[in-house]
């Protein structure tokens, strides 16, 4: 921003071109709150005035907010209107009047003088401050020549001098000379539900908290229509409510995970205590985790909240294996260790694997803080409240798990829970026999879990690719971009048409309308208008609803393009494609190949490009040796032509307490045709008045309303808004017609809107994808001290892809960036299974079993804790692959990815990894024997 700022002032812009002011796009500039205030007893003059001076001032000063932008509010001035003919009757000018004025209202010090003998501060105060003050300002009228002598005037007859004393001045006042009136000026239109109104919207600073700042801005809303009567506070967008619910969801959650851990751990161990014990784990890992967020001033959002909502699944797995093989060896009649001597072996028994476990899950994270841009920015919160969860969880799974393992079974298990050592369920019993089977006929299941592998991949094309799933929020934003040359009014014309469309429906609950002033999207004042409608919730069919809208809107473009803004994450909904050349005209012909190619794809619709937006445009050359001759100069000439001059504040007056700027008015020139500008007279320096049309020729054309360059170089854009949520379709078809497009020497295309965020966020994904396999692997190598192990546990991984893309196409989801963080979620979590069962395999190798010996055991012993934190976590996330609970953006994709994942890769490990380790340790033997 400095940089900037910087190269912006050594830019020297023409006269009355104001200096431009960079400003710093946030997602934090988007409004928390927005209402739209109306008074049936208060006019818009009033309402604006207890606008600015109570309620803005009252809201500014609550912690959090940052600003408070209003729309449609009046705005008063004082004009001054001079009479000419009675200018020139006295013999003065505007010029010298205003300097009159100025002079007349200054106030400043003479410094210190000494008076009566002591040292006292003089000022000079021209004690105008109120309006009537300022229309009763008196200027003195020069005399005429042919008044009876002048001041100080030597008559050549007599040669005597008049005296000063018999000349009294003729005054005038300033209203005398100038018409002066106060005027309530409108830069922007505001309406609520087809009513008149005031439009506010509110945003946060950077380190408040959104809801703490909404509710303590409606706790002050609602005493102001307490306290001011007829006044009607609409809320028309709300950005805390979903933070709120977010929360509500997360607490639902909690409970959801802690029933389900309950019922799991309840069906395999048969013990309230044990499921009491981990079912502690759930609330105070997410206490833990808030608590360190806080220490790094990061708050509970959406990212944040979402994150602690997909862990709770997973947060109590550590707990449930500790607890599991406390209570496993507890329960075996041949155990030697008993006590807290018991629970310290058992804990350290399983310490090893949970802590490996929790290290990948956490380290698969780190890649996604560290990608930068968008994903690494909107993701970074995420990672960190999940790694903040898994630390705390570990840390109680082998401190605070065992130490109320101690307290609850000081006496021991009751005897209907003890049996012999070797003692399985009839599950593991039948898994112990697949599995051996399986690793005599290793050629069969490796075949079956390929061909599934490659099958999933054949329904890719049926899923589809998207940047971001839409969500079905109850509410559409719009926004009108007129076309070129449209005035306010006509944009006011246009959403009106579109106010009544909507307030027929009786599903549409409020809306609210701004039009004019700035936006914190577009700096500047401009002629756009955003509408804001809000639906009923008991609305259905609401999506059927909106595109019905939409296409509606679509239909009517006469005065502008209506287009749906989307504020999720900062992202666009479009596809889109930049054409770059050196001049405008050069992209002409590749632009609208482009555009025809986009029309013609049956998905895409609202196609319009950037060049479309442009006025026509005369041009008048001037002839200079004419203009030469008469000795005006092009900038003469545009001078007087000019329609914008600045107005300059000439002064400040007080009005019912309010100060209120003084302007001139200057009266703009009104013509009907080219014709009434071609014969405006031109005054010369030498006072000579000649028409236009005799130092300039008119040439006619066409100019854009803008002109955008990226890298040096200018460039069009040509946009359009998908009909599916498979915009990898879209783009493969048509992306080789616009290869094939033969463009002129120096232009060129490029992908831009979603299609260009897919590329970017898919590419940085796969890559931390990759770089969390390899950290994986490194963890895994350092925690078993060699390669062979670790080798193994990763053919879990590409399993979890055959659950993954099956679990989506089922639920009708698209491969988003919500799916690609759960598959980089379960990288650690499907680890985790597998080393639970090799840590085992490894140790009853070092006992002294074989290799088949040893996995067989381990399978039958660790499938208990395999299937209790795989159900666990599968369970915790039910509700909301269901669609039953939402969390912003963590969303039905993300829990789906999981769910699937984790159930094939579960089901497939307990059978693949062993066979991969046992043929591995074949080649070991080997080389060991070599």
């Amino acid at each position: 921003e400095k940089a900037v700022s910087d190269a912006i002032s050594k830019v020297i812009f023409p006269e009355g071109i104001e200096k431009p002011t960079p400003a710093r796009f946030s997602m934090d500039m988007i409004p928390i709150l927005a209402y739209g205030v109306e008074s049936k007893d208060l006019g818009i003059a009033k309402l604006t005035k207890i606008m600015e001076k109570r309620i803005v001032p009252a809201l500014e000063g609550i912690e959090g907010v940052q600003s408070v932008d209003l729309a449609g509010q009046q705005l008063q001035e004082v004009q001054i209107n001079f009479n000419q003919a009675k200018l020139a009757e006295i013999g003065m000018t505007e010029e010298t009047v205003k300097l009159m004025i100025k002079g007349a209202k200054v106030k400043f010090p003479l410094g210190v003088m000494e008076l009566d003998q002591s040292e006292k501060s003089v000022v000079i105060d021209g004690n105008i401050t109120t309006l009537d003050e300022f229309k009763n300002i008196q200027f003195p009228v020069m005399p005429s020549s042919t008044n009876a002598g002048q001041i100080g005037s030597t008559d050549k007859t007599t040669e005597q001098r008049a005296p000063i004393s018999n000349f009294v001045p003729q005054m005038v006042k300033l209203s005398d000379i100038a018409e002066i009136k106060v005027v309530g000026k409108v830069e922007s239109i505001a309406r609520t539900n087809g009513q008149e109104a005031i439009s506010f919207a509110i945003s946060k600073t950077t380190a408040g908290n959104t809801v703490e700042a909404a509710d303590k801005i409606e706790e002050k809303l609602a005493e102001f229509e307490k306290e001011i009567s007829g006044v009607k506070f609409d809320k028309t967008m709300d950005q805390a409510t979903p933070v709120k619910d977010s929360v509500s969801t997360m607490l639902n959650k909690a409970i959801v995970g802690a029933l389900f851990a309950v019922v799991i751990i309840w069906l395999f161990l048969r013990s309230f205590k044990t499921t009491l014990i981990a079912v502690v784990s759930i609330p105070l890992s997410l206490l833990i985790a808030i608590f360190c967020l806080n220490q790094l001033n990061i708050t509970l959002n959406m990212m944040t909240l979402g994150a602690m909502t997909v862990a709770i699944g997973r947060i109590i797995d550590d707990s449930i294996v500790v607890i599991e093989n406390i209570f496993r060896r507890m329960s075996i009649k041949t155990e030697k260790l008993s006590g807290k001597d018991l629970i310290r072996e058992a804990t350290k028994e399983v310490f090893v694997p949970i802590l490996s476990s929790t290290l990948v899950t956490i380290a698969v994270f780190l890649p996604l803080g560290l990608v930068g841009g968008m994903i690494g920015e909107m993701f970074l919160p995420f990672a960190l409240a999940i790694v903040f969860a898994l630390l705390a969880s570990l840390l109680v799974a082998i401190t605070i798990v065992p130490m109320l393992t101690r307290q609850f079974f000081k006496k021991g298990l009751s005897e209907k829970h003890i049996h012999e050592e070797g003692k399985h369920s009839q599950i593991a019993l039948k898994y112990k026999v697949i599995l051996n089977w399986s690793l005599d006929h290793k050629w069969v299941p490796s075949v079956i879990s390929i061909a599934m592998l490659v099958g999933s991949f054949t329904l890719v094309p049926l899923i589809g690719v998207n940047f971001m799933s839409s969500e079905s929020e109850k509410m559409i934003y719009l926004n009108l971009k007129p076309h070129a040359g449209k005035t306010l009014n006509d944009v006011d014309e246009a959403v009106k048409k579109m106010e009544g469309l909507m307030l027929a429906d009786n599903d549409v609950s409020s809306i609210q309308m701004s039009a004019g002033g700035e936006n914190p999207f577009e700096p500047g004042n401009n002629k756009n208008a955003t509408v804001t409608v809000n639906y009923k919730k008991s609305t259905k069919n609401f999506t059927e609803k909106k595109e019905a809208v939409l296409k509606k809107l679509a239909k009517d473009n006469l005065v502008g393009n209506w287009k749906e803004q989307n504020f999720g994450m900062g992202t666009t909904s479009t596809v889109s494609y930049f054409v770059y050349g050196s001049t405008m005209d050069d992209l002409t012909e590749t632009v609208t190949k482009v555009e025809d190619i986009m029309k013609s794809n049956k998905n895409l619709k609202n196609v319009e490009s950037s060049m479309k937006e442009a006025y026509d445009e005369y041009s008048f050359v001037v002839d200079q040796p004419k203009a030469a001759m008469m000795g005006l100069t092009a900038g003469q000439i545009g001078m007087a032509l000019y329609q914008n001059p600045t107005r300059p504040v000439l002064t400040t007056v007080e009005k019912d307490g309010e100060e209120l700027s003084v302007y001139i008015e200057t009266k703009k020139d009104t013509y009907k045709s080219i014709d009434d500008i071609k014969n405006k007279l031109i005054t010369t320096p030498m006072g000579l008045q000649v028409p236009l049309s005799a130092v300039v020729t008119v040439k006619e054309g066409k100019t854009s309303d803008t002109i955008a360059r990226r890298d040096g170089k200018v460039f069009a854009s040509i946009s359009a808004t998908p009909k599916t949520d498979d915009v990898s379709a879209i783009t493969k078809d048509i992306q080789p017609k616009i290869d094939k497009i033969k463009t002129p020497n120096g232009v060129s295309i490029e992908t831009g809107g979603v299609s260009a965020d897919i590329q970017d966020s898919f590419t940085k994904m796969g890559l931390a994808m990759l770089a969390a396999i390899a950290i994986v692997y490194i963890i895994l190598v350092i925690t078993f001290g060699g390669a062979l192990a670790p080798f193994a546990i990763l053919f879990s991984l590409p399993l979890t892809i055959i659950g993954a893309l099956v679990g989506l196409f089922i639920a009708g989801e698209t491969i988003d960036i919500t799916a690609l963080i759960g598959m980089l979620m379960l990288i650690g979590i499907v680890v985790t299974n597998a080393i639970v069962l090799i840590d085992r395999v490894l140790h009853k190798e070092v006992e002294g079993k074989t290799v088949r010996e040893a996995l067989l055991d381990a399978a039958v012993t660790r499938l208990r804790p395999i299937l209790m934190t795989a159900i666990a976590t599968i369970g915790a996330l039910i509700p909301l692959a269901l669609g039953l609970e939402g969390s912003g953006m963590i969303s039905k994709g993300l829990a789906v990815t999981v769910i699937g994942g984790l159930t094939s890769s579960t089901l497939l490990t307990l059978v693949i990894v062993p066979i991969v380790y046992e043929a591995l340790s074949r080649f070991k033997r080997k080389n060991v024997e070599a």
